[in-house]
């Protein structure tokens, strides 16, 4: 099991089964989302996604049509992302963990938009 919050500690989650692969997205949006070079994220089966705390802050924008990113109200973390095309999946925002991660991240996505001025240092396949 793992847990996570957000940055003001008012929404609390656990995840209640596997993470999917951890990967980098240097995707546009990913970027303008976290404010950083890239966001990292995993899967996670919808229903083993848990909130214990703060569901009522917990807001959603719409990124894209079909595309809901779910944010803290109070503190603006991003939480999870969700798809209407894949509804048993969440993408969870990994730096809301509180529990470590137990392997790092696989990959890097959407390196064709990645930031310009950040360069990628590591050997882990870079996908466009």
């Amino acid at each position: 099991m793992y847990k996570g919050s957000c940055l003001c500690g008012t929404v609390k989650y656990e995840v209640r089964g596997q993470l999917g692969p951890a990967i980098y997205c240097h995707c546009s949006r990913c970027r303008k989302a976290s404010g950083t070079a890239f966001a990292t994220n995993a899967g996670v089966a919808a229903g083993d996604f848990v909130m214990i705390e703060g569901e009522t802050a917990l807001k959603a924008f719409d990124s894209l049509p079909g595309v809901q990113r779910f944010f803290c109200s109070n503190c603006g973390s991003s939480i999870i992302s969700r798809r209407d095309t894949m509804p048993d999946v969440v993408r969870l925002r990994l730096g809301t963990l509180d529990t470590p991660l137990p392997v790092p991240p696989t990959a890097h996505y959407f390196v064709a938009s990645k930031a310009e001025w950040y360069e990628i240092h590591d050997e882990l396949p870079h996908f466009a």
